[in-house]
């Protein structure tokens, strides 16, 4: 949760606060503490997201190289963050939320936040966020690969983006009885290689939420006898017949905690997964890297790097699936990113262990 901002340099917002005075005020560092009705503040934040926008777009430079516009986009939208979290709304004690027509979010917050412990103030931003995620949690994602519903908690990437699910769902699968998805988050790969036939599975996060998520979610599906989630660590005890990994895309440094789905400082994650995998192979297994390419098209790692580093682990290639992406930023032509974006290939590297190694 964030830390409670009430500090000399806060001033009250209100219904009469205009959309330009909140965007001054907060581009210089003063915070606003939101006392109107919530409709009107979701309303404000949004206009003061445009007025960012449009600043930000003459910044970005033209004829910049991919990196270059990479580090642009990632500037941007920590300045975002920033001057966005600047408008704050007081919870009381138990959460409740004491501005004009605002919904109950004592749940949400619970979620969120854990037990409260006493009256605090948030960025309305985030608030929204935690809101929405409740939603998703009591909604659920329908994922086609598994004709059923993954409940996302907060703070657990949601696989709202089916591509590589539907990897792991028609990739050849050998009569494997033991399999290790590791990064496991809501537990949606391993619940479909169970739903696939895999006997025994042992899903793995170095993050709390996660492993409460995937708990949840493997037993709303009725495959918690067969999963055994454990963390937090990256790899469990012993072999497997299947290892698969599906680590964060982008090697560079996640700015909040919903970032760590897709952000991985110095490519950590991918690191130590091949790093350890001939170790925890059964001697024919074989290690499922789910990976998108777009941080090879962003310049910040290169394909021949990575086969390097699988080679340098000691293993081999065997097979390699590829798909395209469905998800709607990719269609998006206002997106800085969207050349590489539109261009980007997710794969299923079928890895097993080399001779001689």
């Amino acid at each position: 949760m964030s830390a409670n901002r009430w500090t000399e340099n806060t001033v009250v917002a209100d219904d009469r606060t205009r959309a330009d005075t909140a965007y001054r005020l907060a581009c210089e560092g003063t915070a606003l503490l939101w006392q109107g009705d919530f409709h009107n503040g979701r309303h404000l934040l949004a206009a003061m997201g445009r007025r960012i926008d449009r600043v930000d777009r003459k910044r970005l430079r033209t004829g910049a190289t991919a990196a270059e516009t990479f580090r642009q986009y990632r500037r941007a939208r920590a300045h975002r963050a920033r001057v966005l979290g600047r408008l704050l709304v007081r919870l009381e004690e138990d959460y409740s939320l004491a501005v004009r027509r605002a919904p109950d979010v004592r749940r949400a917050c619970v979620d969120a936040y854990g037990p409260p412990q006493g009256p605090s103030t948030v960025p309305l931003r985030e608030l929204l966020g935690v809101i929405g995620a409740r939603q998703w949690r009591e909604k659920g994602v329908p994922v086609a690969a598994l004709g059923a519903r993954i409940h996302p908690h907060y703070g657990v990437f949601s696989p709202v983006r089916g591509e590589y699910v539907d990897l792991v769902a028609r990739a050849p699968l050998p009569t494997f009885r033991t399999a290790f998805d590791l990064g496991t988050g809501t537990g949606v790969l391993a619940a479909v290689l169970a739903r696939r036939g895999v006997g025994r599975l042992v899903a793995t996060d170095i993050g709390p939420r996660a492993l409460v998520c995937a708990r949840d979610n493997l037993g709303r599906l009725g495959l918690a006898e067969r999963v055994r989630v454990e963390g937090p660590a990256l790899y469990p005890d012993g072999r497997a017949d299947l290892v698969v990994c599906n680590p964060p895309w982008i090697p560079a440094r996640p700015a909040s905690e919903l970032d760590l789905g897709v952000y991985d400082a110095g490519g950590g994650m991918l690191h130590g997964f091949l790093a350890s995998l001939a170790d925890h192979l059964e001697a024919a297994g074989e290690g499922w890297l789910v990976l998108s390419d777009l941080a090879e098209r962003l310049g910040l790692r290169t394909r021949a790097d990575l086969l390097a580093e699988i080679e340098a682990a000691g293993l081999r290639v065997r097979d390699r699936l590829d798909t395209r992406p469905r998800h709607p930023r990719s269609r998006d032509t206002g997106d800085p990113l969207h050349a590489a974006r539109a261009a980007e290939v997710t794969s299923l590297w079928r890895l097993g262990v080399a001779e001689g190694s």
